[in-house]
């Protein structure tokens, strides 16, 4: 393979400073006409490629986006990115992936390294032990060192900058009211998800719909549990020993779960019971009976996080107030919940 040319190499070559050769490729006018096309027919000719980060670094500019996601295999955050690149793309931004692994201490050292130039801006969805542990001055350092972050779905609330969420508080609440005037009486609450900001606020919304239908919440039907081997152990003695006509799964895991040991245990869904999940990935849609889920637009909020930064990097208003944009979320219902 061909190497490629250097600047350095093209003004050798050409007995011309450094400067001469830039200007020539950049079609400067304090370059001759003549001494242009040598120089570019030459580049051209040697496979010179210009190296663009270096001329964005030396405009201060990257036009480049940090994303960084904590599970790149669940396909809400895939759905996210999609969104995110997109709307990047059609702004003429790159976008650079760093996958935190829900560790706290990899979610910093991956924004650490990429903060030294190489992006202008961070999206991001905290890791899941960052918010147990609740530190989050790392991403306090980051936007004091001039650098935005807008963060999605999982956020810090004592960071000081852009988000995009969905109500989950309020979609829980409508989804557990759906299950309630299908006529359940039993409905159960299983997540495995308790450790994330957002798997809490789900919870809160179950519990304030079965209240405002002066329900009693019995303890026996919840099940939450973040080990997912003892979360698979629980729901199964669940099945086995208690009567159950609704769940409410509030994750992937526990959706799949729920409907798996349903099954498996011989129960006609959704004659004898109704699931609602809290997830809306193409498994949902290919299981049978198909999952009515609980949808958050994902690429929706991926464009809006997109947009909100971008349009961060390029205000010049010294007091910029970052906002919280909430998306709305969507029931969809399909076959494993009876029409009403």
């Amino acid at each position: 393979m061909k190497a490629k040319a250097t600047l350095k190499q093209i003004a050798k070559e050409f007995e011309v400073s450094i400067s001469t050769v830039s200007k020539a490729l950049s079609d400067s006018p304090e370059i001759s006409e003549a001494t242009k096309i040598k120089i570019q027919e030459y580049a051209k000719l040697q496979n010179y490629k210009p190296n663009s980060i270096a001329k964005n670094l030396k405009n201060q500019r990257t036009n480049t986006i940090g994303v960084i996601i904590p599970n790149i295999l669940n396909p809400f955050f895939a759905k996210v990115f999609s969104g995110i690149e997109k709307e990047a793309l059609s702004k003429g931004y790159n976008v650079i992936t760093g996958i935190s692994n829900e560790s706290f201490e990899k979610e910093k050292e991956v924004m650490d390294m990429l903060n030294n130039g190489t992006i202008d801006g961070f999206i991001v969805a905290v890791a899941e032990e960052t918010q147990a542990l609740k530190e989050h001055q790392h991403f306090k350092d980051i936007i004091n060192s001039g650098t935005p972050i807008v963060m999605f779905d999982r956020v810090a609330e004592t960071v000081n900058c852009d988000k995009v969420i969905v109500d989950d508080f309020e979609s829980s609440f409508d989804a557990t009211n759906h299950l309630l005037k299908l006529g359940s009486k039993n409905t159960a609450l299983v997540s495995t998800i308790d450790n994330l900001s957002v798997g809490k606020l789900r919870v809160g919304g179950f519990k304030k719909a079965m209240e405002s239908s002066n329900l009693s919440l019995n303890n026996q039907l919840i099940v939450i549990e973040n080990d997912i081997e003892l979360f698979d152990n629980k729901l199964i003695e669940l099945f086995n020993t208690k009567k159950v006509d609704a769940v409410f799964a509030l994750d992937e895991h526990a959706s799949t779960m729920a409907m798996k040991f349903a099954l498996k245990k011989g129960i006609k869904i959704p004659e004898e019971l109704n699931i609602i999940g809290f997830a809306d990935g193409v498994w949902s849609r290919r299981l049978t009976p198909s999952l009515s889920t609980v949808s958050q637009h994902a690429p929706e909020i991926g464009a809006k996080a997109a947009e909100l930064l971008i349009h961060k990097l390029n205000s010049k208003d010294e007091f910029y107030q970052p906002q919280t944009v909430v998306i709305k979320t969507e029931l969809r219902q399909r076959e494993s919940t009876r029409k009403l």
